[in-house]
């Protein structure tokens, strides 16, 4: 089965740790427009794609054999101290550094893949760093005046609510998608968008205009699957069903099967369940959190859920 997990962090970290358990053809489509800590100095002093959401979902699929988890733990090594390294990952560095000799982002990544012994792929969302602005409410005395955020880092910390997120490319205002990542979505079996951050790194990748055609045309089963939390400042006091009343906002043209949600997470399933349906899907309430992490997904929980989901009769969607 060939899977493909769009999103970005930590929630892809989980997704692709779930997928990786059901099949080994497994693609990530990766966000591209953050501009913080080790990714954004690298972005502004190279004019690279920020690494490090990539660099994490390549040690996310990295081999489970010795050899993998220790390249794996060293691309996640982050530099101490108060030098010029100070901050980096060691991986974002490597990536960095194949760029500069390779100059193509996706065999950059190929190449990493094969390192860390991934057997499936890792492709970013667009082969150019993205920039990210958001309408934002509540920033004022007047709680209905919209004032516009721009990039990554200060939207996921706004204190305001984000009403409407947008990209652009640098020179132009239409971000270009990675055509493989286009082509994986078009032949994959299964696409799973979610969870994560909700406007940051999930949303994005509906509003490149290849990526979202490719989106609406699959005949892939699209499942969304939800925070387990509401996130501070992006999503502060959203409720499930609000998550997928934004997606909705952002894309009305896409449908989706399923909705695959923390049974836990979610007070109103009634309300849930309608507006999954207003997506053209039906709802899946499993416990797939982490006991020991609150707000984390449990990727084993995930995994046996969407198998089951996937294995049983249509009316497992209800």
């Amino acid at each position: 089965m060939r899977a493909v997990a769009l999103g970005g962090g930590h929630g892809l970290q989980a997704t692709l740790a779930a997928l990786r358990r059901i099949t080994p053809a497994v693609t990530a489509v990766v966000t591209v427009a953050d501009d913080g800590g080790s990714s954004g100095r690298l972005r502004r002093e190279l004019g690279m794609l920020p690494p490090g959401d990539l660099r994490q979902a390549l040690a996310a699929l990295a081999a489970e054999d010795d050899g993998g988890q220790l390249w794996a733990q060293v691309f996640q090594h982050r530099f101490a101290g108060t030098g010029a390294l100070a901050g980096h990952a060691v991986g974002n560095l490597v990536l960095a550094g194949l760029l500069d000799v390779l100059g193509d982002p996706v065999a950059v990544l190929d190449h990493a893949c094969a390192l860390l012994g991934v057997r499936g792929r890792v492709l970013p969302m667009s082969t150019s760093p993205l920039e990210m602005e958001a309408d934002v409410l509540g920033l004022d005395s007047d709680p209905d005046a919209v004032r516009t955020i721009r990039g990554q880092v200060a939207i996921a910390s706004t204190p305001g609510r984000v009403k409407e997120v947008r990209l652009s490319a640098v020179g132009t205002e239409v971000p270009k998608a990675c055509p493989e990542a286009v082509q994986a979505v078009l032949d994959a079996d299964l696409v799973l968008l979610g969870p994560g951050s909700w406007f940051t790194s999930v949303l994005p990748h509906l509003l490149v205009p290849e990526l979202h055609e490719a989106l609406v045309r699959t005949t892939a089963r699209r499942v969304v699957v939800l925070n387990l939390v509401p996130q501070p400042g992006e999503t502060a006091g959203f409720s499930p069903e609000q998550h997928l009343d934004v997606l909705s906002q952002h894309a009305p043209r896409l449908r989706f099967d399923a909705v695959l949600a923390d049974a836990d997470s979610v007070p109103t399933p009634d309300r849930l369940r309608a507006a999954a349906q207003g997506l053209g899907a039906r709802t899946v309430l499993e416990q797939v959190a982490m006991p020991t992490l609150p707000g984390r997904h449990d990727p084993q929980a995930l995994a046996a859920s969407l198998r089951a989901a996937l294995e049983r009769r249509s009316d497992r969607w209800r």
